[in-house]
């Protein structure tokens, strides 16, 4: 299990988000940005824009995911 925050994955909190896998905190930060900005939270728009931009031209955001892949398998098990 490792752990990485919202604003390590582009957002401006330090949420922590827990999982096995890269994928397992990515899709658990896309979860909490649809919360937030559902929930009013101005601040995590900019992120859940960039996320949504993501998941509709996954060719284009190759590049974000396996540098997130890359950190995520940079960091120490907790």
């Amino acid at each position: 299990m490792k752990t990485m925050t919202c604003r390590q994955l582009g957002g401006p909190c330090d949420l922590a988000h827990q999982g096995e896998t890269a994928d397992d905190v990515i899709n658990a930060q896309d979860r909490h940005l649809k919360e937030a900005v559902k929930a009013g939270d101005e601040a995590h728009i900019p992120a859940r824009e960039d996320m949504k931009g993501r998941w509709k031209h996954p060719v284009k955001s190759m590049g974000w995911y396996r540098d997130m892949k890359k950190a995520f398998a940079e960091l120490p098990e907790d």
